[in-house]
């Protein structure tokens, strides 16, 4: 087998993924295999250290790398895995010295993670295809400068960091050329884009810029974004062009706002049904999905309603939802533990929010079946319309990656049909 990069969790991670292959093509490095991991969860760092022990357990002729947030965070758990090679930091996953120096076997030292909180620029990485992807992932920020009670990515990402527009150009005029239609923009936190650049740019006008400059993009596509930084040039892309897509996927994370103000979010719920109401003023078929947290500690059951009942009104029809997760180091683990929620309820009410949002979902593939589709295609006979809606395809001539115009004629399941 040869070199192999395994990813957990996020877009951001699946972008960097592709950078780390092109280090381990380009050093001459042969056999390795790289985790690059996720911390978002204990369930997500469950899974990296089960595969991690499983693939050694089966590839022992390999040398296993781990790297990505939970190494960032907690190195020493990974590097007492025994058959690790190394350990790297998020830094210095992406640079192309750090397999030259695994090539040569360089120094004895089997953890090399830095101070992720010095790291002050994010460098762009120009990426020229990506493996199995109808679209592209393009990193436009990294880290965050929020400090949310639940959450531990800023120990693993650190400070809010932004690419400069330059760099974002550059990188999707070479993606546009490879033939790639549609690019996703990808951060940490990328509504709080060019807080840190000279004329602290808002991503709105980066993205206009972005458009104009390199017209053969035909959709633009936004990770997670937070309501309380969106600025006003996002409205207008959303009323004036067509390429910016009309999905928003919101970091919600609750609808309670006594929850929200104990996660220390900067929104409130009225916040969230207000951006909702602007948006399909402009846009009257936007579609939403979001990130969701069940059990955050002290939710009792009306919080809870609250939350179970955004999710109609916002009308979600994507959820990312997960029961709260205690990550030791954030402020929400010290919360007394006569405080957290049962782990049972956790589940249940995630499964009552997944359920929710699959509920939402069918009620708007019903409003599309007649209507026809821009179809970006996909492996296996499949393809996402601008909503990011799966839709089956009927035609097995159909080029991957290729944006085609179908006609939806049923649902099934969570998908469209094409009709013929």
């Amino acid at each position: 087998m040869e070199n192999q990069v395994i990813t957990f969790g996020c877009r951001l991670n699946s972008y960097e993924s592709e950078v780390i292959k092109n280090n381990l093509t380009n050093s001459g490095l042969d056999k390795f295999v790289v985790f690059n991991t996720c911390s978002v969860t204990k369930e997500a760092e469950r899974q990296a250290k089960q595969s991690i022990r499983k693939f050694i357990k089966a590839n022992p002729q390999h040398k296993v790398v781990v790297t990505g947030c939970a190494a960032q965070i907690d190195p020493k758990s990974y590097s007492s895995i025994g058959g690790v090679y190394k350990v790297i930091g998020n830094e210095e996953k992406l640079k192309q010295e750090t397999y030259q120096n695994l090539k040569e076997d360089f120094g004895t030292e089997k953890v090399l993670v830095n101070d992720i909180f010095s790291i002050k620029e994010t460098a762009s990485h120009l990426i020229t295809s990506f493996e199995d992807k109808s679209r592209a992932f393009m990193q436009v920020q990294n880290g965050c400068n929020h400090r949310c009670t639940f959450c531990i990515i800023p120990y693993g990402r650190g400070n809010s960091r932004s690419v400069p527009i330059g760099e974002i150009v550059k990188q999707a005029k070479v993606l546009t050329d490879q033939g790639y239609k549609e690019i996703v923009l990808t951060g940490v936190d990328i509504t709080d884009y060019g807080s840190d650049l000279p004329g602290r740019p808002r991503m709105g006008e980066m993205i206009k810029r972005l458009l104009k400059l390199v017209p053969d993009i035909k959709r633009i596509r936004l990770s997670s974004v937070d309501v309380a930084e969106i600025d006003d040039d996002i409205f207008w892309l959303l009323e004036n062009e067509p390429r910016f897509m009309p999905h928003f996927h919101l970091s919600l994370q609750a609808g309670d706002d006594i929850i929200l103000k104990r996660m220390k979010r900067r929104h409130l719920r009225a916040d969230i049904l207000n951006f909702v109401e602007k948006v399909r003023k402009i846009r009257s078929d936007i579609v939403f999905g979001a990130d969701i947290i069940a059990g955050f500690p002290t939710e009792d059951d009306k919080m809870f309603e609250n939350t179970l009942k955004i999710v109609s009104e916002v009308e979600i029809i994507y959820g990312h939802v997960f029961p709260y997760s205690k990550r030791e180091g954030t402020p929400a683990a010290k919360i007394p533990e006569n405080k957290q929620v049962p782990k049972q309820i956790r589940k249940e009410r995630a499964k009552q929010l997944r359920d929710a949002c699959d509920l939402e979902l069918q009620k708007f593939l019903k409003t599309r079946i007649g209507k026809t589709e821009n179809v970006i295609v996909e492996k296996g006979g499949f393809g996402r319309t601008e909503h990011f809606v799966l839709v089956k395809l009927a035609n097995d001539n159909y080029v991957q990656g290729e944006i085609v115009t179908v006609k939806a004629g049923s649902v099934e399941e969570n998908y469209l049909r094409e009709v013929i």
